[in-house]
């Protein structure tokens, strides 16, 4: 089942990879919010945001940070597991090898290669023939049949039988070299050519092997392996207790896991390293429970200092201490989007003039994670989904906000909807020297460069649109109206309106 969508270390410069999450999975139940962002009038969108991947479980960076607060591998999984039980799990594994797929399996010779009719059990030892180069198990009218290359491919009949009986599979007592066509890669185990299902006219490469031999390949794509033991370990607990599970959800399919961040990232030997592969031996066989099952141990890159239900109990909601340490990049993170992305999507919507967050889930800042989105067009509203807007947008999480506009920002600090200008009417649009929007009862103008907006409205704006608003002499407004004896007076670029109450008149002075 999809868990992650990419890997962190190539969205940011850090020395090895860190796997994002994406799983698109239940959450705490949503609570309303209506939290409005009009759209700028340039249309570029600033989103804050916190953590990278779907949050459910151990915080990679925040089990870093717990180590370096002196946390043991078993209270770090005690803290984003909680409530579930250490116990073992061992056994064999099936992985698909997504990167071979041309269906045959084609390994190099090796010392002591055979090749095992998985149908019959039966295991054929391979010869040590001079000039072969590699041997092949292919399908070949709807049998598996072996060959080795010299010059040519030339048919090899094991035991005297020109095809298997069922699917077949190399061993050795070294790890094979996988041949591809992106290159040679080594593996622990065996390397079969596995047929989906019964009369299947295709076959995949599935390496299967120990659950500890599996997860050594695993670890280092996961987390780096420079990172402190406690953490290492954590993550290898994770990862083979993801293992078990994912087995146990397929223990009759083909293969039981991917090698991608569908499923976890598998590198096979080559991935290996020695820091990692202690921390594997240093837990060898230790997976968490609950209730005597292994459970569905999720995890991500950041959770961003608070981790987001799951479906399970073990999967909670809670503030995350460890997240927030200086090594994490991901915990704070700002993007520039257009909103011309999501004018493409969804073109039925006509031009977005706002985006309006109504439900988070979890907690935290903002009340947490991005639930549903309405995007409000000139033509058409469309809802959507926090990950649908993720997705888009190219986000690290659903755990964002999107940054207001100077002109909404001075809107909120005056009162919002209950202030003197009202309710907002429609997005910004350019002036002369800055920008202005409209409201119900006024309109708030910013001019480039400036610290602050200010709202006009009543008399003063009246009076202002009549002396050429931001267009005219005046330029672009220096402060709000305020009050005088008799009146009120604002200040502009270019000038000063004094409104007098008495006479109902305005006096424009320019300098």
């Amino acid at each position: 089942m999809p868990r992650r969508a990419g890997l962190l270390a190539r969205l940011i410069v850090v020395p090895t990879v860190i796997a994002a999450g994406v799983l698109v999975a239940p959450q705490s139940e949503a609570r309303a919010t209506d939290q409005s962002y009009w759209v700028p009038v340039d249309s570029t969108l600033t989103v804050v945001g916190h953590g990278f991947g779907h949050g459910h479980g151990m915080s990679q960076y925040g089990a870093e940070g717990a180590a370096h607060q002196g946390l043991t591998a078993a209270q770090i999984l005690a803290f984003y597991y909680p409530g579930t039980t250490m116990a073992t799990g061992a056994g064999s594994v099936r992985v698909l090898i997504s990167g071979d797929a041309d269906n045959d399996v084609v390994v190099l010779p090796a010392t002591g290669l055979l090749v095992r009719d998985v149908g019959t059990g039966k295991a054929y030892p391979l010869p040590a023939l001079a000039g072969v180069k590699q041997w092949r198990l292919s399908l070949v009218k709807g049998k598996e049949q072996l060959s080795y290359l010299k010059s040519a491919w030339t048919a090899y009949a094991p035991g005297g039988l020109t095809a298997l009986v069922g699917d077949g599979q190399f061993e050795a007592p070294q790890p094979l070299t996988l041949v591809t066509g992106s290159g040679n890669r080594a593996y622990r185990g065996a390397l079969r050519l596995a047929s989906p299902g019964a009369g299947a006219s295709t076959r995949a490469t599935v390496n299967v092997l120990s659950m500890d031999n599996y997860i050594k390949g695993v670890v280092p794509r996961e987390m780096p392996a420079s990172w402190l033991p406690a953490a290492v370990q954590a993550q290898a607990i994770a990862a083979r207790t993801y293992a078990v599970w994912s087995r146990n959800q397929n223990p009759n399919r083909y293969y039981q896991l991917c090698d991608t961040t569908s499923c976890q990232v598998y590198g096979g030997l080559g991935a290996e390293d020695p820091r990692s592969n202690a921390a594997v031996d240093a837990t060898q066989g230790k997976i968490l429970t609950w209730q005597g099952s292994a459970v569905f141990a999720q995890f991500s890159s950041s959770s961003g200092g608070f981790t987001s239900a799951g479906n399970v109990p073990y999967l909670v909601a809670k503030a995350d201490p460890y997240d927030d340490f200086s090594g994490n990049p991901v915990h704070d993170w700002t993007i520039r989007v257009s909103s011309h992305v999501l004018e493409k999507a969804y073109p039925a919507i006509g031009r977005l003039r706002r985006i309006r967050v109504t439900s988070r889930v979890d907690g935290g800042d903002w009340s947490g994670r991005v639930g549903t989105v309405v995007l409000d067009g000139t033509k058409a509203d469309r809802t959507v989904s926090g990950d649908t807007m993720r997705s888009l947008l190219g986000l690290r999480s659903t755990y964002f906000t999107i940054s207001p506009t100077r002109i909404m920002a001075r809107w909120a600090a005056i009162g919002g909807s209950a202030s003197v200008v009202g309710s907002p009417l429609a997005r910004e649009y350019a002036r002369k020297g800055g920008v202005a929007q409209n409201f119900s009862k006024g309109r708030i103008f910013y001019r480039t460069g400036a610290a602050s907006a200010f709202e006009m409205y009543g008399p003063m704006l009246t009076a202002y649109v009549a002396a050429g608003g931001s267009g005219g002499r005046l330029g672009m407004p220096m402060s709000p109206p305020k009050a005088e004896p008799g009146g009120t007076w604002a200040t502009f670029q270019h000038g000063v309106i004094h409104y007098v109450a008495a006479t109902r008149k305005a006096v424009v002075t320019y300098r």
